[in-house]
């Protein structure tokens, strides 16, 4: 049995997380919010899974290693300093961090890598993501998630070559770019399309999230496969052997 932390318990991804522990038949190691000691909490854990917010990534990392505990980050709206933080942990602990825990949308990232390296630059990406009236960072975690897996595919550098927050006389689109729209509203979970434009034809790849409770059976899913890994950067992909 796999004993599980849980950083940012009191949020509805925690309750969310508290269900899928007890359903995935393992244990609940506790949780810790803001001013809790995470450090005790990475103490008596097997696994942490961190869903509370960027500015306490570096502690729950620190916390993490020095108990020598796999972590799972799907705390969203990292920048580019927090992945430097989880390359630096990865040399101590097994690391796994991801802009989504869905299963389903780690196989659509999968799919849309695929796609991108095999249509031409002449296909136009767009990733249209939707969510509730509350989040605060745009575009979505997963849309940046899902428009790398596109990069990947077409083997460029993401922030070079994305067009986001058009507005007023924009001019042609750029050719090969990956272009981002955000929608906000109501009590939406998240939805997220990838949209292929090619001349006279077009593809999309959508996933629909109906609640919470796919990304906590996701988060749990990859605490069990983490724990025991040696020290790393590992991926959701990895989890589902793609």
């Amino acid at each position: 049995m796999v004993r599980i932390g849980i950083v940012g318990s009191a949020g509805r991804m925690g309750q969310a997380l508290v269900d899928a522990i007890a359903d995935a038949g393992e244990a609940l190691a506790g949780g810790a919010d803001k001013g809790d000691d995470v450090a005790a909490l990475a103490q008596r854990s097997d696994v942490l899974v961190d869903f509370s917010s960027p500015h306490a990534l570096e502690a729950n990392l620190d916390a993490a290693a020095a108990a020598g505990v796999p972590i799972v980050v799907g705390t969203t709206g990292l920048e580019e300093r927090h992945h430097y933080l989880c390359d630096n942990a990865a040399d101590r602990i097994a690391v796994l961090q991801t802009g989504n825990t869905s299963l389903g949308v780690t196989l659509l990232a999968h799919l849309v890598r695929e796609a991108a390296s095999r249509l031409g630059e002449d296909w136009d990406i767009e990733i249209v993501e939707s969510h509730h009236r509350m989040k605060v960072d745009a575009p979505s975690g997963t849309a940046l998630l899902l428009g790398q897996a596109a990069a990947e595919g077409r083997q460029i550098d993401l922030s070079a070559h994305s067009e986001r927050g058009r507005d007023g006389i924009t001019g042609a689109r750029a050719r090969g770019a990956i272009g981002f729209a955000a929608l906000r509203g109501g009590s939406v979970a998240g939805d997220h399309s990838v949209l292929f434009l090619g001349e006279s034809e077009r593809v999309t790849l959508s996933h629909l999230a109906e609640n919470r409770s796919i990304f906590a059976r996701g988060a749990v899913r990859a605490a069990q496969w983490l724990s025991g890994r040696s020290a790393g950067r590992y991926t959701m992909a990895e989890v589902l052997d793609l």
